[in-house]
């Protein structure tokens, strides 16, 4: 029996072709992502950079999708640190009390993981499927080296809330 998740999956806009990868590992698994995440087509970027898209609506957009989710997936790339926007979204998720997981992507190292999931993750994990489940559905609060070997450098997150 297939089991369904809804997620928000933050990446770097260059490593767009590793989120369909990523829902694909997952479904030959009988594991089936719904991702709400933006996908920046052309067009849309285009818009973004001549300024023709305000922040604050690019925000409201992310968080509205971001409610959605259960929990928020980071894959974790080689730019990935780079990307303020990356950052802001693991915090939004934080604020808004979901779940967090890395998920290293192939020629993802340690130290291309962003600040805020280093802060705010409850697991961080190598590219392999029953490690993914499992930190999805909060069996796995590993944080792993790329090579899925434990990093001992993190400390681990309370997932509880006041």
């Amino acid at each position: 029996m297939s089991k369904q998740k809804n997620v928000f999956i933050s990446h770097h806009h260059g490593d767009d072709r590793h989120v369909d990868s990523f829902q694909g590992m997952l479904g030959r698994g009988d594991y089936h992502v719904r991702n709400s995440s933006v996908r920046m087509k052309p067009a849309n970027e285009r818009r973004v950079k001549e300024g023709r898209v305000s922040d604050n609506t690019i925000k409201r957009l992310l968080r509205m999708k971001m409610r959605w989710a259960s929990t928020v997936v980071v894959l974790i790339g080689p730019k990935t640190h780079t990307r303020p926007w990356v950052n802001w979204e693991i915090e939004q998720a934080h604020k808004l009390g979901k779940r967090i997981v890395g998920v290293y992507l192939h020629g993802g190292t340690a130290a291309n993981v962003p600040s805020a999931l280093n802060d705010y993750g409850q697991a961080i994990v190598a590219w392999n499927t029953k490690n993914i489940v499992d930190a999805i559905e909060g069996k796995n609060n590993r944080f792993e080296a790329p090579t899925g070997e434990l990093r001992s450098s993190v400390h681990a997150m309370s997932t509880s809330r006041c």
